[in-house]
Order: structure tokens, then C-alpha cells, then sequence
């Protein structure tokens, strides 16, 4: 997975997300329940770590944009 950078957290209310989870659909509701709310820059795959438990899946938050934006 890529580095977090400056720029990804340069003032409050923008975030990274980094979810952890069993499974790919499991992951990418996480990340819908978020869109639903505030805007995201989604990611449109899962990593797995060789002979690590599930999926991660990373994606950027702005809380001070619209879900709509």
C-alpha cells in the first residue's frame, strides 16, 4: 500500500481510512456507508498481506465537502 503523505492530511477534516475486514464486500460497504455521508475518494480494489487474515482497503475523506460533491 502507498505511503500516507502530507498532503492527505493537511487540515482537519481530511483523512485516510484504512479498513480492515474478512472479506471484499464487507470492505466496500464500509466505504459506501462513509460515501453516503461525506465525500471520498473510493478505492476500487482490496490488498491482502500473504498469510495475513482478510482485506484492507484504503480510501481518502473530506469531511468538509458534500457526499454529492
Amino acid at each position: 500500500m502507498r505511503q500516507i503523505n502530507d498532503a492527505h492530511v493537511a487540515e482537519p477534516g481530511l483523512a485516510v481510512v484504512e479498513v480492515a475486514a474478512a472479506d471484499d464486500a464487507t470492505a466496500f460497504a464500509i466505504q459506501e456507508l462513509l460515501a453516503a455521508r461525506c465525500a471520498i475518494a473510493p478505492a476500487d480494489r482490496t490488498t491482502r498481506e500473504p498469510g495475513g487474515p482478510g482485506v484492507r482497503l484504503r480510501f481518502f475523506l473530506n469531511l468538509h465537502e458534500d457526499a454529492d460533491t
